[in-house]
This record gives structure tokens, sequence and C-alpha cells, in this order.
């Protein structure tokens, strides 16, 4: 397996389910996506406004591992790269695998996974039967949920298709990605 890389980019101003693809998108320390619906330093998903709106925005950048579409695809759905609402669609790089607080420059900016996105019924208006796709059971009969992982910024900079992808830290102990 090669270097790590940004597949796509993609952001929309509106709390649309899908994103649009740019040719670049600027990460804002503290904030996420520059001109993104969810980009602020509290939540901006609207079931979490409606429980706490002053509660941290630990989904400012949504990341998608391109190798889930391959899969999906080959299982008949007619998914792509920003459909699932991700700002960034990686490949090369195991992304369920991270544990909480991996730090990784991506392009010219610098993310740290805070967890796994839980995917919602949205999936299934999008196209029926996607959220049973997105969803597996490990050997324990543990859910593992495979939409992607949600991140801070932490240092500012641009990202486009192509750019690599290198883990600059990780905790010194494994903490297992769990929902935010």
């Amino acid at each position: 397996m090669g270097q790590p890389t940004v597949v796509a980019v993609h952001r929309s101003a509106s709390h649309s389910f899908s994103k649009f693809a740019e040719d670049a998108i600027m990460l804002v320390e503290g904030l996420g996506v520059e001109a993104d619906a969810h980009s602020g330093r509290t939540v901006k998903h609207r079931s979490r406004v409606a429980r706490d709106p002053a509660q941290p925005n630990l989904r400012q950048v949504h990341l998608l591992q391109a190798e889930l579409f391959d899969e999906l695809i080959a299982a008949g759905f007619a998914v792509w790269p920003g459909d699932l609402g991700e700002n960034i669609t990686t490949r090369g790089i195991d992304l369920l695998a991270l544990s909480t607080g991996t730090r990784f420059r991506i392009g010219a900016a610098i993310v740290e996974v805070t967890g796994l996105r839980n995917p919602c019924s949205q999936i299934d208006r999008f196209q029926p039967g996607l959220m049973a796709a997105v969803l597996a059971r490990d050997p324990q009969g543990g859910l593992v949920r495979k939409a992607g992982v949600m991140a801070i910024v932490v240092a500012t900079g641009e990202v486009r298709a192509g750019d690599t992808i290198l883990i600059e830290s990780v905790q010194l102990s494994h903490t297992p990605l769990a929902p935010v």
C-alpha cells in the first residue's frame, strides 16, 4: 500500500446530506472547514444543537475512507465521494483503526481525531438499505460503524485532492474510537 492520500474534498454551506466537490478546502484551527455548515467552535449538527448548543464542536471535519465507497459500489449502491456528507475522502489509511487523539497532517492542515461518525436515518433516506451497509458486527458481536471519523482542526491549512496524509502523533495507549 502506498502513501495515504486525499481522494477528494467537499463542503456545503447548507445542512444538506451530501456535500459538493471542491478543488480545495481551507481547514481553520478551532473551527473546521471554512464556509461549511458544520464549521464552528460549538456544535452545529442539528440534533446536538437541540440538546445543548454550547457543547464543543468535536465534529468539525468528517473524513471517510474511499475503500468504503469501493465496498458499497460492489454491493450495488450508487454512492460516490461527497454523497455521504464527508469533507475529506481518503485512501490508504485505516481511519477506523486510529486511536482517539491521533493527529495527522493532511495537506497543509493538522487534524485530531475525536471519534466515529454515528450514521443516522438520513442515510436510508438517501438510498434505502445504505444504513445497514455502513454498519457491521465484529467477531464479539459489537457494532462496527464504517461511516468515517470526525476530527477537529488543530492547525490551519489548505487541503486538496492528491495531498498526502502523514501521522503526526498517536496516544501512548490506544483509545478505541467511539461515536461523537
